[in-house]
């Protein structure tokens, strides 16, 4: 496991504190891959991830998954769940995550993905490349939003599409510095896109986060938020 759990309980704040200020992306880096060591211990060295087709589909808006046909298809910020296992009609399945490299553990050679590291401020892949890039509440972690949404506009290809799920509001924490708005988002990214669907929903239960878009009754007026997104880049 993490070195973290050979730490003494009463220090790690204090340790903790001094390696965010001296080496703050790597503190954030570890402190994600413990959070994946412990979910992989809780559910029994078995990563689950049928619902990411439910999910998926209900970001784009879409019954089934025809409209992947043929595309090459990445996910931002993927994990190591497998989250483009369902996308069997996909031309090629790209997961891009910083810590690709450490998710090996995990057993994902097992997914029929292609795991891209991405480093924090670029995404190695050529430009113009990917048709479909989905991303799910991931650009709120990243230790620079801007760049980083330029990055993502770069390997979308002309005519491609941008499928996103953002976290809004709240209080930035140390693993997600990034304090999302509507607006910040639309300067950064979407002002770029031509925007096919715009969809907000109050957060659910935090085993159910996502209720809302699926079930539209008695839809609390509460912050914080979720923001859905379609988008499609000029063909031009």
């Amino acid at each position: 496991m993490h070195l973290i759990n050979n730490i003494p309980k009463s220090i790690r704040p204090i340790i903790g504190r001094v390696a965010q200020v001296f080496a703050p992306t790597k503190v954030k880096h570890l402190a994600g891959l413990h959070y994946w060591e412990s979910r992989w211990e809780q559910e029994g060295g078995v990563f689950e991830n049928s619902f990411y087709e439910r999910l998926m589909l209900g970001m784009a808006s879409e019954t089934d998954a025809s409209f992947l046909q043929g595309k090459i298809v990445a996910d931002f910020g993927c994990g190591p769940r497998g989250s483009l296992c369902w996308a069997h009609n996909a031309k090629l399945r790209i997961g891009i995550d910083v810590l690709s490299e450490k998710y090996t553990r995990f057993n994902i050679s097992s997914h029929d993905m292609c795991y891209v590291c991405s480093t924090e401020k670029h995404i190695p892949l050529p430009s113009n490349y990917v048709d479909i890039l989905f991303t799910l509440n991931a650009l709120d972690h990243v230790s620079d939003f801007e760049k980083m949404c330029g990055e993502i506009f770069r390997i979308i290809a002309k005519g491609g599409e941008f499928i996103a799920s953002f976290n809004l509001g709240g209080s930035p924490t140390f693993t997600e510095p990034q304090l999302l708005t509507e607006e910040r988002i639309k300067k950064s990214l979407l002002n770029r896109l031509q925007l096919t669907s715009y969809r907000l929903a109050p957060k659910g239960p935090e085993r159910d986060l996502y209720h809302y878009f699926f079930e539209k009754s008695n839809m609390p007026c509460t912050k914080p938020q979720l923001l859905w997104i379609r988008g499609k880049k000029s063909a031009n």
